[in-house]
Formats: structure tokens, C-alpha cells, sequence
């Protein structure tokens, strides 16, 4: 049987010489196009096909940096050769230019060329042969001059980091807490629901903070939330253990860059955004402009709202569970919503309460940002009524609408099993609101406000209250 690789220096005690392994078809200015897409917000697959690498390699790019950007966005500085210039020495060379006529061509000096003919030539076949890919991998391998993290370099330093991250959590008589057993790192972020190791878990920007309180005077005991960041994410490193993620907040596995954090719901456009909507529906001036808005129950089960700005005129929409909801064995994934207040259930709500209105008090509808608006084109198109969207964590842009909702957990408090009612019943709730008098509106109704602006719209409508 052959010796495996390595032995000999197995046997004096020294590790043993990693291959290199083969030239990579992608070089500096592909990872630099792939962190740049990555950082607008591009998936990582896409980003590694515009990149000009495969998809798979992209992903290979993402995770071995933990997402986090591994290069620098700095382009290459004319006093190294580019691949473009290898190229062409390797299209000269080829043609048995001699060596000065090379550097003419590249206007490089000859030692240079000479120097990368000798250095990076490719030697596998027996005797050296230039090519390109070979010698850009060779200068790329050679130029790795990696600086030791400052956490690796400093014992004490990195002790308090990780004591911080994932210290034991402690009683007040100093025994430890009897936390959830849990299982070994996989390498992922934590599954929903799920119990989570117990530690200090100080976040990263509270440990370089705190530094500075407890070691004043030793400039040396000093680090930024990034390079802990860059530590516990970018393989290589040597500082922290990778698993220590899981003592974050968030417990990623793998850093999200901001852009893609960011993207928000795809459904949504400027275009449907509160700030392209009318100016008109400020002043509540003119009647037809709606707010509306979801309240959840047990279960997960819901009820829709429906308040008109002008008159405070409230319509519910009932939003009834599937049949399958809350059956193991039954749901399906990216099937159905089965608590009943999924994109197309609300939008057919809406659609079966609202056309019942006269086309001029359908002239718009607010919403806020919640995914069971995800079919709002289809609801333009059925009811003519235009959509538009609150900004995220802005519930201060529907006032009627948040109102309304408070008035409503008199007869629906948190915790309500929406299963119990039927649609009269909310029809029941809507009405008692509505006949309700309002200071607001001079102490009218909000039907008798609404019957005024039917009365006015259609002659002979018929009474709402």
C-alpha cells in the first residue's frame, strides 16, 4: 500500500504541506463585483452570476466571510500587473516575443516582465509555460500577508470579549440558573420557537463600550463593535469560535448585510407609498378616503377594519379560520394561510364590503405594511379603489384607523377567540359604533354622517342607520 500524503513530516513532527490545490477561475475583481452587489441588497446566487461566477460559488463567497466583506473596495494599484496585463504577456510570450519587447508593449519595465516570467509560470507539464490564470493565482497566493486580529494577539483582550458573550448566567447567591439543555452548534441560526442557550450575551458595540469604563488608562484593552463582529463571522480569523454567534441577539449564523435587511415587502412600491397619496385626504375635507388595519385574536384569527376619515363610519371584515387551521398534519408549505387573514382572503373581504359603496366614496384606501396586502393590485383592479401604504412602524398615519381599533378591544379584548362570531354578530359591533355620538363630529353619529354624504351621492339610497 502507497504511504498517504504527508507522512514524512507526520513523522518528524511537523504538520504536513497542504497542497495549494488548483488555479481558481475567479479572481480579485470578481469578489469585489459580488460584495459590492451584495451590499446593494442582491441575493447572493444572483450576485455571484453578475459577478461573472457561478451561483454556487457566490454562496460559497457569502459563507465563508460569515456576510461580512472580506476585500477591499479599493481597485488595484498600477504597480502590480493586472490578470489583463498577464494576458497579454501570456498572448506575447505565445508568439516568442522576446522579453524587452514585451515590456515595450505594456510600457512595464523588462526586469519586471522578466521577473513574472520566471515567478508565476506554470510548471505542472515539466517544463514552465505562462498562462494567465496561473500566474494571477500565484501573485494572488504570494500577496496573502494576513495582519493578526487584534483579538488573537491580545489573550486578555479576547478572555473579556468571550466571558461577555457567553458568560454563564447566575442567581443573585451566584449558582447558575437552571437554563435549557441545548445541543451542539450546527452552524445555523436557531429554528422559531425554539429554546436558546443562556449567557451574558452582551452585544458587541456594549462590550467596546464597556472597555472604556472599566480599563480607562490601558489604551490596549480597546477594540470596535466591527472587528468583533469580524472575529466571530470571517472564518480564518483565529480569534473567536464561530459558534459564539449563537450568544447574540439575533443568533445569525451568518451576518445580513444592511441592504438586504432593509428590502422590505416586495409588494410595495413608491409608487403606493402614503407619501404619493392624495393631498386632499390630510385635511378629511372631502369624504371616501379609508383607513384600514387587522386585529389578531387567539389562535392567530382575525378581523379586518374598515374607518372612513371624514365620517368615522366603521365596517368589519369577517376573516374566518380554514377549516384546516390548527390540524397536524395539515399545513402546507407556501400553501394557504389557513387562519383565514392571508393576501387573498383579506382582499376578497374587502372587495365583497366596500362595493357596496358608491363609486365616490371609494376614493382611496391606507393600509399599513402587513403582508395580507400582498394581492393590493388585484383589489385596484376589482373595486377601483386606489391602495396606499403607511410607513413601516408609523401607526400615527392611520389615527382613525388606531382609534378605532382601541374603541373596538371594549368588545374584543386581546385574547379573543374570533371563532365565536359570525359575521352579523360584527355587523352588531360596527353598528353599536357607529350610532355612537362623536365629539369630533359634533356629536353626530357616524351614520348619520355617512347617510348624509349617500343622500348626497345618490338620491333615494337607503338609510345605514
Amino acid at each position: 500500500m502507497g504511504r498517504p500524503k504527508g507522512w514524512m513530516a507526520t513523522r518528524l513532527g511537523r504538520e504536513p504541506m497542504r497542497s495549494p490545490g488548483r488555479p481558481s477561475a475567479w479572481r480579485r475583481e470578481h469578489r469585489q463585483e459580488f460584495w459590492d452587489l451584495v451590499g446593494q441588497g442582491v441575493s447572493s446566487e444572483d450576485a455571484g452570476e453578475r459577478a461573472g461566477v457561478s451561483a454556487v460559488v457566490g454562496t460559497r463567497f457569502f459563507r465563508h466571510a460569515g456576510g461580512m466583506r472580506d476585500v477591499s473596495k479599493e481597485p488595484l494599484s498600477r504597480r502590480f500587473l493586472s490578470f489583463v496585463d498577464r494576458e497579454e504577456i501570456a498572448i506575447l510570450r505565445a508568439q516568442n516575443c522576446a522579453v524587452r519587447h514585451i515590456a515595450r508593449a505594456l510600457g512595464r519595465s523588462p526586469s519586471t516582465i522578466s521577473r513574472e516570467l520566471r515567478r508565476n509560470a506554470a510548471s505542472r507539464g515539466g517544463k514552465p509555460e505562462y498562462r494567465a490564470t496561473s500566474a494571477q493565482w500565484h501573485s494572488d497566493r504570494r500577496a496573502r500577508r494576513p495582519k493578526i486580529a487584534k483579538l488573537a494577539g491580545s489573550p486578555r483582550l479576547r478572555e473579556y470579549v468571550q466571558s461577555r458573550l457567553e458568560g454563564t448566567v447566575t442567581r443573585s447567591d451566584g449558582a447558575p440558573v437552571a437554563a435549557p439543555a441545548i445541543g451542539t452548534w450546527n452552524g445555523r441560526r436557531h429554528g422559531p420557537r425554539q429554546d436558546r442557550r443562556w449567557s451574558t450575551a452582551w452585544s458587541p458595540e456594549q462590550i467596546a463600550g464597556r472597555l472604556k469604563v472599566d480599563y480607562p488608562d490601558d489604551k490596549g484593552m480597546r477594540i470596535s463593535h466591527e472587528a468583533i463582529y469580524q472575529a466571530l463571522y470571517i472564518v480564518g480569523r483565529g480569534a473567536l469560535r464561530r459558534e459564539l454567534t449563537c450568544a447574540l441577539r439575533t443568533g445569525r449564523a451568518l451576518r445580513v448585510p444592511w441592504a438586504r435587511s432593509k428590502r422590505g415587502k416586495s409588494f410595495l412600491t413608491k409608487e403606493v407609498m402614503i407619501a404619493a397619496r392624495p393631498a386632499e385626504v390630510n385635511d378629511r375635507a372631502i369624504p371616501g378616503h379609508w383607513e384600514g388595519d387587522l386585529i389578531l385574536g387567539l389562535g392567530g384569527v382575525a378581523i379586518g377594519t374598515l374607518v372612513e376619515r371624514t365620517t368615522r363610519f366603521t365596517m368589519l371584515l369577517h376573516l374566518p379560520p380554514m377549516s384546516e387551521h390548527k390540524m397536524i398534519g395539515t399545513q402546507v408549505k407556501n400553501g394557504p394561510a389557513t387562519a383565514g387573514h392571508g393576501a387573498d382572503a383579506v382582499c376578497d373581504a374587502i372587495a365583497r364590503t366596500i362595493a357596496a359603496l358608491p363609486e365616490t366614496l371609494r376614493k382611496s384606501l391606507t393600509w399599513d405594511q402587513g403582508a395580507e396586502m400582498a394581492q393590493h393590485a388585484r383589489l385596484r383592479i376589482q373595486t377601483g379603489l386606489p391602495i396606499y401604504f403607511a410607513d413601516a412602524h408609523s401607526p400615527w398615519q392611520r389615527p382613525s384607523n388606531e382609534n378605532t381599533n382601541g374603541l373596538l378591544r371594549q368588545y374584543f379584548p386581546k385574547g379573543t377567540d374570533f371563532t365565536r362570531y359570525a359575521l352579523i354578530d360584527l355587523e352588531g359591533v360596527a353598528k353599536t359604533l357607529n350610532e355612537r355620538p362623536r365629539k369630533t363630529l359634533g356629536f353626530k353619529t357616524p351614520a348619520e354622517a355617512m347617510n348624509e354624504l349617500l343622500l348626497t351621492a345618490r338620491t333615494g339610497v337607503a338609510t345605514t342607520g
